[in-house]
């Protein structure tokens, strides 16, 4: 008998089918992003049904994750009609930009995960696709953009309900950006996206994780009140004949 018949060969793995927790949150998180990135338009209804069969689920999970976007303001369900997507106003979110100032202080402050050489190599390759894309200026591609350097950031602290909080947040304010796009000028918010990271990226190559949070706190000031500018001169524009 030889060595190999010997050794009996164990059986590869199954991979765990996942949890019914695990495929509502993923749903949840799809259809987030797909809110965000206005891909649902303002308005436009959302079919339970159409969800339930896209998704290969019961039309339960779907309404729990229907009602956790509800409870979030990125949805609306109205009796007789249906779920709605909501059209995000940047003056009824002025709160939601405030709470956020304060809360970007707390990132290199409340359990500090220290960025690895593969996290800092990250941040470079974002600045380099910010380069990239800026170049077509594709609105959608400075969102994704964004959305992954909050991701990013939001992992420097070990905070769990800090970074639930940010992220909540985060997307309730982040179609605001695509809806004054027109107004605010892509190339303009690829450039002051560019040297946020830049500036976050030469504060984590010294371990200086206090200044990232103040780095955010100030780009995230600069961005609503660019937005508030613009947005106050659109109500003050007189509507065409």
């Amino acid at each position: 008998m030889t060595l190999h018949a010997e050794i009996e060969t164990e059986p590869a793995a199954v991979p765990r089918p996942p949890s019914a927790r695990e495929r509502a949150e993923r749903i949840y998180r799809i259809l987030r992003d797909r809110i965000c990135l206005l891909e649902y338009p303002p308005g436009s209804l959302i079919s339970e049904e159409g969800l339930a069969q896209e998704f290969e689920v019961s039309r339960t999970p779907v309404r729990r994750v229907l009602a956790r976007l509800e409870s979030e303001g990125l949805v609306q369900s109205v009796h007789g009609v249906g779920t709605l997507v909501t059209d995000p106003d940047i003056e009824e979110l002025q709160q939601v930009y405030h709470l956020r100032l304060e809360l970007a202080l707390l990132i290199g402050k409340l359990t500090p995960t220290p960025w690895t050489r593969e996290d800092i190599g990250r941040i470079r390759g974002l600045i380099a696709r910010c380069d990239v894309d800026s170049s077509g200026s594709d609105q959608r591609a400075f969102l994704r953009l964004n959305l992954e350097f909050f991701n990013e950031l939001n992992a420097l602290t070990g905070n769990q309900p800090l970074r639930e909080i940010s992220e909540r947040l985060y997307f309730q304010v982040a179609r605001v950006v695509l809806k004054l796009m027109p107004k605010l000028g892509v190339e303009e918010e690829f450039t002051a996206f560019r040297r946020e990271m830049e500036e976050v990226l030469a504060a984590a190559e010294i371990g200086d994780w206090d200044a990232i949070g103040h780095i955010r706190r100030a780009h995230i000031s600069m961005s609503f009140r660019r937005m508030m500018r613009y947005a106050q001169e659109e109500a003050l524009t007189p509507p065409r004949p």
